[in-house]
């Protein structure tokens, strides 16, 4: 199974977008904010897809990338940022620390299987 890792603050978010990525057959993961993540990433070892909120405390979307780009065990790790952040500048900064993909909130399961296509993962 595609194994994906859902890091949001919002519980609600979490839920919904876990429930795209199992009925795509993902095997999903859950973290809070971007630290979370990267302790569950040390538990689970690299997972194939991180869908990322960009506004999160203790460390939030964009540092994660950061984070996660610079450490090479995680080389093939996709990273889709999912957000409100709509400045343009913003887009292209987290492009540049090396998210693959991006998506506005609201966002809808469509948009979703739209973006993981284009990275190339298994959608069903």
């Amino acid at each position: 199974a595609v194994r994906a890792l859902v890091i949001d603050d919002s519980r609600a978010i979490r839920m919904i977008l876990g429930q795209i990525l199992k009925a795509l057959k993902f095997e999903v993961h859950n973290a809070g904010h971007g630290l979370e993540a990267l302790e569950k990433l040390k538990e689970t070892g690299p997972v194939d897809l991180a869908l990322v909120d960009w506004n999160m405390p203790e460390m939030n979307g964009y540092e994660f990338v950061c984070a996660v780009r610079k450490d090479d065990q995680y080389n093939g790790m996709r990273l889709m940022m999912v957000t409100t952040e709509t400045e343009m500048a913003q887009v292209v900064k987290a492009l540049e620390a090396g998210a693959d993909e991006y998506v506005m909130k609201p966002f809808t399961k469509e948009m979703i299987v739209e973006k993981l296509t284009i990275m190339g993962l298994p959608v069903e």
